[in-house]
């Protein structure tokens, strides 16, 4: 389950983006690989209350139903975008819920000591 902090406005996000509202979830999340590459993509996968309410805020459409976020893992934060995972549990409507997941480059798992596997301290904040 993910701890809601939600934010305020900020005169500007840390990464020079554009002012606005911003929700940060955090929760600790296990490290996988995907299968379906033959690279090494490793993800964690937010918890599926804070992937209800992201998924609940419109937004505009981007590629793969990608969500701009910013993420704070140990000493490391950057910009990046979360993706939508069918999670296979429908809602009380009987509609597919998503999940979505966070690449963590090679990178930040090298700088931070995570291996797969390894279960991660994982803050993500949503601009709306």
């Amino acid at each position: 389950m993910a701890r809601r902090r939600p934010g305020g406005h900020h005169e500007q996000d840390d990464d020079g983006g554009p002012p606005g509202a911003q929700t940060r979830y955090e929760f600790t999340a296990e490290l996988w690989r995907w299968q379906a590459r033959t690279d090494e993509w490793v993800f964690a996968t937010l918890p599926q209350d804070a992937s209800d309410e992201i998924a609940a805020v419109p937004r505009p459409r981007a590629g793969f139903g990608a969500v701009r976020v910013t993420v704070t893992v140990g000493g490391s934060r950057w910009t990046t975008s979360i993706f939508p995972e069918p999670s296979g549990a429908p809602d009380v409507e009987g509609e597919r819920r998503v999940r979505y997941v966070l690449p963590l480059k090679k990178a930040v798992r090298a700088r931070e000591g995570l291996e797969l596997g390894d279960e991660a301290r994982v803050a993500v904040e949503t601009h709306h």
